[in-house]
């Protein structure tokens, strides 16, 4: 399971010029789900990013999760993060999971970051989505589980 993970100050999601959801200042979470996931990943990467220290303390050092800051979360599934670039140049997607396994895994992982109490919201699993976001930093970072 990959997360790309964007420090934002805003982000939304929009389908079909409709807006879909929004948040204010906290993590944009692009998550693709590999073949190999289980519920036990989407556990381990909902965690992680829950206790990830990506925002300032008073001294300006990267010391603060997005619980402690009391952040929003967008999250949108994002197959291409799956996408093997290694060879050729049209990338291969072998590795992502199928639509019903990776469906099962992004709500299980909502699911477990919607236990934060934090405000959180989704893109739409399969939707051809517009979104926008704020980049905080910027501060981007790849995480695995």
């Amino acid at each position: 399971m990959k997360a790309l993970i964007q420090r934002v100050k805003k982000a939304s999601v929009l389908i079909e010029d409709e807006q879909y959801s929004a948040i204010n200042s906290g993590l944009l979470v692009f998550l693709g789900v590999e073949k190999k996931d289980e519920k036990e990943n989407a556990e381990k990467l909902a965690d992680k990013i829950l206790k990830l220290r990506i925002f300032e303390d008073e001294n300006e050092k990267m010391n603060l999760s997005v619980s402690d800051v009391k952040g929003d979360i967008l999250v949108v599934s994002q197959f291409t993060l799956c996408g093997d670039c290694k060879k050729g140049t049209r990338p291969s997607f072998d590795n992502s999971a199928p639509l019903d396994k990776a469906s099962e895994l992004y709500k299980y992982f909502v699911e477990q970051i919607k236990q934060s109490q934090l405000k959180i919201e989704t893109g739409k699993f399969r939707a051809h989505m517009n979104v926008k976001l704020e980049n905080d930093g910027p501060v981007t970072f790849l995480v695995e589980k």
